[in-house]
């Protein structure tokens, strides 16, 4: 099973407003590494206190940290014809997709998941699906908020819950379960609800 898992920490409610990057890459159905980007926003050094308060990252930590164009060509290498997951992946992916429109950067190709839909498919009728509420009752540690360590949960979730199903497959995987996939293409992008929306810069 091939995939990678996402998490963005952003600097204040706007979507292009990137400050932290995790990417879990899945190979051969374990975590074989996992990448971590602090990155300096365009609106730096304003950063929202509510958002401080959740992920404690500040204006400092990423005063010598690369714009999102130092970064970029990296993650599209990963990204690039992957399966990506990401828990609430409608936040994630509307960042990705503003902070490209703010700078002008083309999408990628690749399709995506969302894990709180499919812990919904793969374990109904629990309380919460939130990602520490989930990692607790599987026993996946977490240091919530941080986006490395969000994405390293969030890929070990995934795991988990292809330990329920005989597919070692990430695509029939998802295709068993029932689990809704997105997709980010040249121009634009399609929710996992099936909703197309086209690109607004380049």
């Amino acid at each position: 099973m091939e995939f990678l898992a996402l998490d963005f920490e952003t600097a204040t409610p706007q979507a292009d407003s990137p400050c932290e990057l995790g990417i879990a890459v899945v190979r051969g159905g374990v975590v074989r590494e996992v990448r971590n980007w602090l990155i300096k926003p365009r609106q730096w050094p304003y950063f929202s206190p509510w958002n401080v308060a959740v992920h404690g990252i500040r204006p400092s930590d990423v005063a010598e940290a690369p714009r999102w164009v130092g970064i970029w060509d990296e993650v599209a290498t990963l990204l690039d014809g992957a399966t990506v997951v990401a828990h609430n992946a409608a936040f994630d992916m509307s960042v990705l997709r503003s902070t490209l429109a703010a700078h002008n950067i083309g999408h990628p190709t690749f399709q995506y998941f969302c894990s709180v839909s499919m812990a919904r498919k793969v374990w109904p009728g629990r309380a919460s699906y939130g990602l520490k509420p989930m990692c607790d009752m599987h026993g996946i540690p977490l240091k919530h908020h941080r986006a490395g360590n969000d994405a390293e949960a969030t890929a070990e979730l995934v795991l988990r819950a292809a330990d329920q199903r005989p597919s070692f497959d990430i695509t029939q995987f998802l295709l068993d379960a029932k689990v809704n996939v997105g997709a980010f293409y040249p121009g634009g992008h399609r929710t996992p609800g099936g909703k197309v929306t086209v690109a607004s810069a380049y």
